[in-house]
């Protein structure tokens, strides 16, 4: 099934092509005569939404929502495809979806590209020269044509947390044996108490075409403060990825992040030279949710029959990803480490040899 979308236009108004974004600025750009238009922003603030009243609301699931047909107003083709924006697959024109469908989730807001394609070029290339033992081929992997720039949806999440924790504080001490040799040993006490945090922007991906372990240490870099209200002419030229992760499970996932960081608040309240945490009962209140739009440049190459990815951040360059591995060049690693360590023990040995016995001789007396 799908839903036909006429789709946003931005045509230009000196050669009647689309016109696309422009990372690292404000404006839409045409990619035949260079023409700019300023985007005119909204004034409307980022906002996170109540989880209650979206938890309440009878809706679709994700995966039963029709995907979009795009109608090219540059040649007429239709375009079918499970995005918020693409590409028309005959004459390349930006298409960008007009509405959403009221099962999904809109994007609240989206980080614009700072990053244009040239600089995520170069910074791959960086990369891929820093990568040891990597194969001879794995080289051109920044020369690839695939580089495609991608806003990929992620769930932020709020909350204000209280935990109640058991456990056990442990404390250091030493003893002395009859022969002055000393040994630590820990004495144990029981804990109980209550620690309390507030979430703010718990980033967590809502795709499941791209690593989560990948995605996640992008996360790390993500301003999500300076995000912008959503707006379609961000995303012209730029493909979006519509999220296929519901609210629900990145709530679940959001979850398992406040854990790690609750559990590190309860050893740190615990105390002492150790800590045993037997367990930990947290209860969730206000919490809050919005959809954002990352941005995202993806190389997926093959490679030993095999795709790999490599991401590298729409706003700050930084790149994760897949590599592979050169088993040559590794094992001859190994033997140039074990000829090395073969000939620094032969000329310890010969050192020792030589050296070992002094030389005695007599000496003439004064008296």
């Amino acid at each position: 099934m799908t839903e036909q979308s006429a789709g946003q236009t931005y045509p230009c108004n000196t050669c009647g092509a689309q016109l696309e974004f422009k990372p690292g600025s404000s404006a839409l750009t045409c990619p035949y005569c260079g023409t700019h238009q300023q985007i005119e922003l909204k004034r409307r603030r980022v906002v996170d939404r109540d989880w209650a009243s979206l938890a309440s609301k009878p809706r679709r699931p994700r995966s039963e929502v029709p995907a979009n047909l795009f109608v090219c107003t540059q040649c007429g083709a239709h375009t079918e495809s499970d995005t918020w924006s693409d590409v028309c697959q005959f004459c390349d024109a930006p298409v960008v979806a007009d509405e959403f469908n009221p099962d999904l989730v809109p994007p609240e807001g989206v980080l614009p590209f700072q990053v244009d394609r040239a600089a995520a070029r170069e910074r791959l290339r960086e990369w891929v020269r820093s990568r040891w033992f990597a194969p001879n081929r794995f080289k051109h992997v920044d020369e690839a044509e695939s580089l495609k720039s991608t806003y990929l949806p992620h769930w932020t999440w709020d909350a204000d947390t209280r935990s109640r924790y058991t456990g056990q504080r442990g404390e250091h001490y030493y003893v002395e044996d009859s022969n002055g040799n000393r040994s630590r040993r820990t004495r144990w006490h029981l804990a109980r108490g209550t620690v309390s945090r507030s979430f703010d922007d718990v980033v967590v991906p809502a795709t499941n075409h791209v690593s989560h372990a990948y995605l996640e240490k992008l996360g790390e870099d993500w301003p999500t403060g300076q995000a912008l209200a959503y707006q379609p002419e961000f995303l012209s030229g730029h493909h979006t990825q519509r999220y296929d992760i519901e609210p629900e499970q990145g709530l679940g996932h959001a979850k398992e992040r406040m854990a790690r960081v609750i559990e590190r608040d309860v050893r740190r309240d615990i105390g002492g030279d150790e800590q045993r945490v037997h367990s930990i009962d947290t209860s969730y209140s206000n919490i809050k949710y919005k959809l954002l739009l990352l941005p995202v440049w993806l190389v997926v190459y093959l490679f030993g029959g095999k795709s790999w990815q490599v991401l590298v951040s729409g706003q700050t360059g930084r790149v994760t990803g897949e590599r592979p591995w050169s088993a040559w060049k590794i094992a001859f690693a190994v033997v140039i480490g074990l000829v090395v360590a073969a000939v620094a023990v032969y000329f310890i040995v010969l050192s020792d040899s030589s050296g070992g016995s002094p030389t005695t001789g007599g000496g003439v007396g004064g008296y």
